[in-house]
């Protein structure tokens, strides 16, 4: 005999109770954590949740969290196929099917014109452990190139550790490029380019564009940041998203995760972040010519 498992009704008003602990408990605003929790009691309290089917308690839910500040990681997010109960699990397998589709997250790598690369990091910065070896591989690939454009317009995000690795072959020398502050204002963590990289650096001399567009968020973000405060690169592009928090997820029902902000990020130059603005493009351009105009500023560089 077969066996199946069932998936258990939505109780919305106790997924609800369990969001609002957990965004009460854990979210890197305390302030904000407890008006949002209270928000979301009273909401349910209302009925505002009744009879919601999990995809739009998922969207009702999101759209309360965000009435506050307009925090685009904080999100109860809905999955089709149910996922796994442990934390943050269910985000890393969606992750992982988007690894397996794009060639490790790097689905272009190109010699344009001029001796000009284009390097695409897309639809993710993946965990370093699964990412290292195909962005050694392409970064080193493009090491020799006389410019290169790294193109952000599709990454959505991901692990910042890999921000750290790929800037590591895009700067010399060990690099401060963050600082996490925690729910406390504690320092919780520092991002530093690594000593060491596999393979050929690009280097910190030869002209470096990144491009941009809407949808570039969180991690993506931070990559283009980064490079711009330090002067290293040049933002072509559309201005990004602004989701500057680093988030962790909770499994609240089988087919819910709910996102939650933990800290928040200071960039070492600029004091602050990009939470909320976005990334400002040094070059403004709709994200459909942002590699034309990057490639064109490349060439002129070398004339």
């Amino acid at each position: 005999m077969t066996s199946t498992t069932v998936t258990p009704a939505l109780d919305a008003a106790a997924v609800v109770e369990s969001i609002a602990d957990l965004v009460r408990e854990n979210y890197v605003f305390p302030d904000a954590a407890r008006e949002l929790a209270a928000l979301l009691r009273r909401r349910s309290a209302e009925g505002s949740y009744r009879a919601a089917s999990a995809q739009e308690l998922a969207e009702s839910v999101t759209a309360d969290l965000r009435s506050a500040n307009g925090d685009l990681h904080l999100a109860l997010k809905y999955h089709a196929v149910p996922v796994p109960p442990e934390q943050g699990a269910a985000a890393l397998a969606a992750m992982r099917r988007e690894f397996d589709a794009s060639l490790g997250g790097v689905p272009r790598v190109e010699l344009l014109d001029g001796g000009v690369a284009i390097l695409e990091i897309a639809p993710k910065m993946f965990p370093l452990d699964w990412a290292a070896q195909p962005l050694a591989a392409a970064l080193s690939l493009v090491a020799p190139a006389r410019a290169l454009i790294l193109d952000l317009r599709r990454n959505a995000g991901g692990d910042p550790d890999t921000v750290a690795f790929v800037c590591g072959y895009l700067l010399d020398g060990r690099t401060h490029l963050n600082t996490m502050l925690s729910r406390q204002g504690e320092v919780a963590e520092q991002s530093w380019t690594p000593p060491f990289v596999p393979g050929a650096r690009f280097g910190a001399d030869k002209p470096l564009f990144v491009l941009t567009s809407g949808k570039t968020f969180s991690a993506g973000e931070e990559l283009a940041y980064d490079l711009q405060q330090l002067g290293r690169a040049e933002v072509v592009g559309e201005a990004t998203r602004g989701g500057a928090h680093p988030r962790e997820g909770w499994t609240v029902h089988p087919h819910l995760e709910l996102s939650v902000p933990v800290a928040r990020a200071v960039n070492p130059v600029s004091g602050t972040n990009w939470e909320g603005t976005g990334v400002r493009p040094d070059v403004p351009c709709d994200a459909e010519s942002a590699l034309d105009r990057a490639l064109a500023l490349a060439v002129a560089r070398q004339a």
